[in-house]
């Protein structure tokens, strides 16, 4: 049972079958607004939750020493938003149909609005990262053919549940070569979790051995595809563009996006993340008092 605001509960498996219904009702896409990414993530940020009477889902969670709280579906009621305000440091993850027309209200109670450029996540399209055509593509396109001539006994899979022991050999080693764990703990619990957690995924093999993986899950509809895991074996050159290529061209044609997350302010990242060409953001904002 999901506690009436102002109560909170830690998140739990438990909730998911209140949980992962109500933020259905999250329009945007934002990667983060899934049972399985709060869940997954639930230690590193504190994640708690609760409910307004009407079922709108409220966030609180932690980072840095700063309380922090998020509203993934709708814009709380004014009440609601003021005591929010009251107890937290900040209000996180506000999304674009979240603010709609509420900037008033919020000039009313004296917050100020900003883009939170580093937490935006890439949208791609689906087509484009499939079939990596034209001349924009052509370093992406280049890594992936000399990966298929490199390693002509390839083979790419599903990731089912015949197959996570090789995914769970593949972090193991993603974690060993890079020497720090990153999102080991919830890229774990996420390849242990998957069928719980409805994520789906792609595990590629190069001569019966596994290489990398990717998994994540359908948000906003079947629209778009959010991949929150992406761990490969570094050693097998283009083997990241090839999954990504590979995984792409898996999905049906109702996704007609990609939804690559967040590069978290890391300017390797993101020069990465742009190289692949993104159609658009989806946008989140920070929301602070004073």
């Amino acid at each position: 049972m999901i506690p009436f605001f102002p109560d909170f509960t830690p998140i739990e498996l438990e909730l998911k079958p209140a949980l992962k219904p109500a933020l259905l009702g999250a329009k945007d896409g934002v990667s983060e607004f899934t049972f399985s990414n709060l869940y997954l993530f639930r230690r590193r940020y504190n994640y708690k939750v609760s409910q307004e009477r009407d079922g709108n889902i409220l966030v609180s969670g932690e980072r840095d020493g700063k309380k922090f709280f998020t509203t993934p579906c709708a814009m709380p009621k004014e009440d609601v938003l003021r005591a929010l305000l009251a107890g937290h440091d900040y209000w996180k993850g506000i999304s674009e149909s979240v603010l709609g027309n509420s900037l008033p209200l919020l000039e009313k109670l004296g917050v100020t609005v900003a883009e939170d450029r580093d937490n935006f996540d890439y949208l791609y399209n689906t087509s484009d990262l499939a079939l990596l055509s034209g001349k924009k593509f052509h370093k992406k396109r280049n890594l992936v053919n000399a990966f298929l001539l490199s390693y002509p006994n390839h083979d790419e899979k599903p990731l089912t549940a015949e197959y996570l022991p090789q995914a769970l050999a593949t972090l193991e080693r993603w974690r060993r070569d890079k020497g720090e764990d990153g999102d080991y703990v919830a890229a774990r619990e996420a390849l242990e979790l998957s069928a719980e957690m409805e994520l789906e995924g792609l595990i590629c093999f190069i001569n019966r051995h596994p290489a990398g993986y990717c998994l994540g899950e359908y948000v906003a509809g079947d629209s778009m595809f959010a991949i929150h895991f992406e761990k490969c074996i570094d050693e097998y050159k283009g083997v990241y563009q090839a999954v990504n290529q590979f995984f792409a061209a898996s999905l049906p044609p109702s996704c007609l996006y990609i939804n690559r997350e967040q590069d978290l302010g890391d300017e390797g990242l993101r020069q990465s993340k742009m190289t692949y060409r993104p159609c658009g953001f989806v946008k989140k904002y920070t929301g602070t008092v004073g």
